[in-house]
């Protein structure tokens, strides 16, 4: 039988979530499939900033992820791919990045399914999600809300081998 899931908190990224994104992904395992360290404070600030307008056009954006007690743990949550002439260009990709405290507990799965009632009910009809094929974490919540895996791939940079997932949210 499984566990029941924590109550995990969804908003849009602040200006301040720039520093706690910072701060909680500046650790080697939370890293290890995003390039093994954590980027400058001003990508995050970019990135936050991005997904702003990301919510503000589309009605979802990867969004900051609070536990019970109101803290921030991660992110989670949808966008567009990022990169041009590599993988799903074109398609909406879900994805979640936590604080090693927050590992293990629920919360990525909770958060997620959140975001696929999220984005589904502003019209998206299928998400992709792109995994590192050694990170066995992700490819266990991704298993859980019902993806398939669709193609496997070579990363450009890194020359990772990864997977793609895909959902058709209509059957949900």
């Amino acid at each position: 039988m499984s566990r029941p899931l924590p109550a995990v908190q969804l908003r849009v990224p602040t200006d301040e979530d720039a520093l706690a994104w910072h701060r909680i992904f500046n650790d080697p395992d939370v890293m290890e499939f995003h390039g093994g360290t954590s980027a400058e404070l001003s990508v995050y600030e970019e990135l936050t900033a991005r997904q702003r307008r990301h919510d503000a056009e589309r009605g979802f954006c990867l969004w900051t992820m609070l536990d019970e007690d109101g803290e921030v743990i991660g992110f989670t949550g949808a966008q567009p791919w990022p990169h041009e002439g590599f993988g799903p260009v074109g398609e909406i990709e879900i994805g979640w990045r936590l604080a090693r405290s927050a590992w293990g507990k629920g919360y990525a799965t909770a958060a997620a399914r959140t975001t696929l009632e999220r984005v589904r009910a502003v019209g998206v009809e299928r998400v992709v999600a792109m995994v590192n094929a050694r990170n066995e974490r992700s490819i266990a919540v991704i298993r859980r809300l019902g993806m398939e895996q669709a193609e496997t791939f070579t990363t450009p940079v890194s020359q990772q081998k990864g997977y793609c997932f895909r959902l058709e949210l209509s059957s949900l």
